[in-house]
């Protein structure tokens, strides 16, 4: 061995022969690396172990069953989507009735991502599953025809809004019949009936039953629906302009927004509109040019999942639109209620004609989008927020200055240029509200400033009023009023501390604005609506201990801040609020449980006291029973127990004999328990009994939300009034904080002008705190009209002239962040900035 070991590493060693080298070996063949489908992968592993033998047991010879790893493993290579019958099979496929439940409700449904409830899950089909596993990673699989995947019914919520964020339109399928019920109808060997109860939409979901109402991840921020329809117009130059129409939907707040203008080419005041409303939802108005197209869908991009939808407006030719309209009104008004709780109807017409009259004057193709966005809504039932009126208003008015989309972007009004997010804009820094709905309405506030001199007037007084009574209670607590500047008021010491604390108490309620809507829309769950309504009853009690009516001799002048704080207080929203809650049972809303919610009389819901009194019938004859055995088996203290959920079990030793007929339910060692047959048949009606109370009592509860539609409006009112004065709240705490002046304006004969001492930008001024050097402006129309601004770059050219715009949309609302102003009746200046080196063009 050693020899030979040795002779080896010799001629390893040892010198090459100078020989040429062999030629090299063909080259090997170059196979393409493939990714399969998990289909095709299914297949092709299929087809490789099919050449090898299965592995066999050592003892029994027998082949080894594959291991959990591989049977994972095989079922997750199972293919997405259902095998593909051969096309020479001409066999149809054999639907189960769920299947072909599924199949005629997607028929009706086709674009709506449907969720069916079969027992305790909730199931998807077919391309739904797939939709469904990719957003809500699940486990999709085969199942007879169709590939499915399954939720649990209690994490409905959870889902429903991770698919809704996605930008899918969701449809709920449930049972519509009971087990009980069913048990007694003629189809009590059919399949359960079902159909779609819900439909959530990003728009729609905190209005709709079931999901919405939850402040979860909105805040308060708006899904407003936004439908556009246009038409081309020739300007005075002879090119082609287009005319927009515009109808927006806060269906979870009813705010109802409409407009209609003319727009250019870059469509910058339909960018505008887009800005300030951030919509959810897009509903567009075929056709639509070009441009208008590509501004909606750049905005509806993939990254924000704003949901597109797209209707034709053939059918409006020849006013169809406005006789659409006019059809959705008068049937409103024939369906309301005749008897109601809280009768109102002088009221209720004389607003109806007012929304009529309101409708009749509005533009022709903001006509056209009410109707798409009317017969949209009806797929959701929700089209009756559009006959409310409590809301319906302008986008833009003589009142209010709408601010171009440039100047809300270059300005960061609403969000930053950096990260888009709302930390760092004007709004984040103004915005001190206690509510959800306040925060909202400051959101209007700053993108829409005021600019006419009385209105701004107003709010610059109420803000003053709040300011010195935040004064009058920090210094003199103990004394009842205070005098200060006679040209704002004379304050109360407690109006500030009673603001604080209504606004303090809402801002932990529910949102009372989105519960209102939801009433409205009858979706409203009785423990929401005893919270929502109490809020509401609770902070008009508070606001009525300040004094302030007509004829008491109050210290609040007859001002904005007087006529909010009636509105929000009146006797007609305190009095019909406690008389809603006394018709309620506030332990049983509490727990949801609807039999015994409603307290029923002899003049309302008859139905309900029909309902109980069978069910108590039921439950006394059940419970009498027990004598019959007492005396049959000669136990004087036998008595029903439950066990389980199982109710009127008798409970006997094992040596006992009953009769055959008796069913056994279960047992231990020493005791069996049994349902005789008479208990049965009972319990039978019994269950009967407690499910058409449960129908009769859902029924009058729909009836009691469907009769709070008359006084809608004026808890609106009340809701606007108290998000009003939480904004004029927040303004003053701001003003107080951070030593703001108030704004003076000049008269309208006198000359446009801005003069400004030691103006601060607001935004700048909280980030570099005492660093910020001020600046001041002096501009006249009679003088120096114009401002040329040089300097090197980052010399803080940009930073001055935001810093002047910013301190007029400011001054217009509120208190202003400079030492003295002096400023015209609102308008526009003209400001122009150049970086060093430039020349003006």
């Amino acid at each position: 061995m050693g020899k030979q070991k040795q002779q080896v590493i010799s001629r390893f060693f040892a010198p090459k022969p100078k020989s040429p080298p062999p030629p090299p070996p063909p080259p090997p063949k170059i196979s393409a690396t493939v990714t399969f489908s998990p289909a095709k992968r299914r297949l092709t592993s299929n087809f490789t172990t099919s050449r090898k033998h299965p592995k066999l047991s050592p003892h029994t010879q027998n082949p080894v069953p594959p291991s959990l790893h591989q049977r994972f493993l095989q079922k997750l290579l199972e293919p997405s989507t259902p095998q593909q019958h051969p096309a020479s099979s001409s066999k149809p496929p054999t639907y189960t009735p769920l299947e072909q439940q599924v199949l005629d409700l997607k028929a009706k449904h086709p674009d709506v991502l449907l969720m069916v409830e079969v027992g305790y899950k909730y199931r998807f089909f077919g391309q739904d599953a797939e939709h469904a596993s990719r957003v809500l990673g699940i486990y999709a699989h085969m199942d007879h025809n169709f590939l499915t995947a399954s939720i649990p019914t209690f994490r409905l919520n959870v889902h429903v809004r991770r698919l809704v964020t996605a930008g899918y339109k969701v449809g709920v399928v449930k049972q519509t019949e009971t087990a009980a019920i069913k048990a007694h109808g003629s189809n009590r060997s059919a399949p359960f009936e079902r159909g779609l109860s819900a439909l959530y939409t990003k728009a729609t979901l905190e209005a709709a039953p079931d999901l919405g109402g939850a402040e979860d991840g909105c805040g308060g921020e708006s899904n407003y629906l936004l439908c556009v329809v246009e038409k081309s117009v020739l300007d005075e130059k002879g090119g082609v302009d287009a005319r927009i129409g515009i109808v927006a939907v806060e269906i979870s707040t009813g705010d109802v927004v409409f407009g209609e203008f003319c727009d250019g080419f870059l469509r910058s005041a339909l960018e505008a509109v887009v800005l300030n409303l951030s919509p959810a939802e897009l509903l567009l108005g075929d056709p639509l040019s070009k441009q208008t197209e590509k501004l909606l869908l750049d905005f509806a991009g993939p990254a924000s999942n704003v949901r597109v939808e797209r209707f034709s407006r053939d059918c409006f030719i020849d006013g169809g639109a406005l006789a659409e309209v006019m059809t959705l009104y008068e049937n409103m008004h024939i369906d309301s209620p005749s008897d109601s709780i809280l009768s109102n109807d002088l009221t209720e017409n004389r607003s109806q004609k007012l929304i009529i009259k309101e409708v009749m004057n509005m533009p022709d193709l903001a006509v056209q989008a009410l109707a798409l966005t009317i017969r949209h809504l009806k797929e959701f039932g929700f089209e009756r927020i559009l006959c409310s009126g409590a809301s319906i208003r302008p986008f833009s008015s003589n009142t209010e200055m709408t601010l171009s989309a440039n100047a809300l972007q270059q300005l960061e009004v609403l969000k930053n240029n950096s990260d888009g997010s709302e930390i760092g804009s004007l709004l984040q820094i103004m915005n001190r509200t206690l509510t959800i709905f306040g925060s909202r309405l400051l959101r209007h506030w700053v993108s829409h400033p005021l600019c006419d001199q009385t209105l701004i007037s107003a709010r610059l007084h109420a803000v003053s009023e709040i300011a010195q009574s935040m004064g009058s209670c920090n210094s003199v607590k103990n004394l009842v009023r205070v005098e200060e500047d006679p040209d704002v008021a004379i304050v109360q010491p407690e109006l500030a501390y009673t603001l604080s604390l209504v606004l303090t108490t809402l801002g932990r309620a529910p949102d009372i604005q989105r519960g209102i809507t939801r009433i409205f829309h009858c979706t409203a769950t009785p423990s929401e609506f005893v919270a929502v309504i109490q809020a509401i009853l609770s902070a008009g009690k508070q606001l009525q201990q300040l004094n302030i009516g007509e004829g008491n001799n109050n210290t609040l002048r007859p001002n904005l801040l007087k006529k909010l704080i009636l509105t929000a207080s009146s006797d007609s929203v305190i009095g019909n609020a406690a008389k809603m809650l006394s018709s309620l049972n506030i332990d049983s809303a509490d727990l949801g449980d609807l039999t015994k919610l409603i307290i029923a009389s002899e003049g309302q819901f008859p139905e309900v006291i029909r309902a109980r009194e069978a069910f108590k019938l039921a439950v006394e004859k059940l419970d009498s029973m027990i004598d019959f055995y007492r005396k049959r088996l000669g136990m004087k203290n036998l008595e029903f127990i439950s066990i389980s959920g199982t109710t009127h079990l008798i409970e006997l030793s094992t040596d006992v004999k009953v009769p055959s007929n008796w069913v056994k339910v279960n047992s231990t060692k020493k005791t069996i328990r049994y349902h005789p047959p008479e208990v049965l048949t009972a319990l039978d009606k019994l269950s009967l009994a407690k499910e058409e109370l449960t129908v009769a009592c859902r029924a009058a509860w729909n009836s009691f939300l469907t009769e709070f539609s008359k006084h809608y409006a004026e808890f609106q009112a009340a809701v606007q009034a108290l998000a009003a004065l939480d904004c004029l709240h927040s303004l003053a705490i701001l003003s107080r904080n951070k030593g703001y002046v108030c704004p003076v304006f000049v008269d309208d004969h006198e000359p446009v002008q801005i003069q400004i001492s030691s103006g601060r930008h607001p935004v700048l001024e909280t980030t570099l705190q005492d660093n910020f050097v001020p600046n001041d402006t002096n501009m006249h129309a009679d003088g120096e009209y114009c401002q040329i601004v040089t300097g090197p770059n980052m010399g803080g050219k940009s930073c001055y002239i935001r810093q002047v715009a910013l301190i007029v949309i400011m001054a217009q609302h509120h208190q202003q962040n400079c030492m003295s102003w002096i400023g015209s009746t609102p308008g526009w200046v003209h400001l122009t900035v150049f970086s060093k080196g430039e020349a003006p063009s």
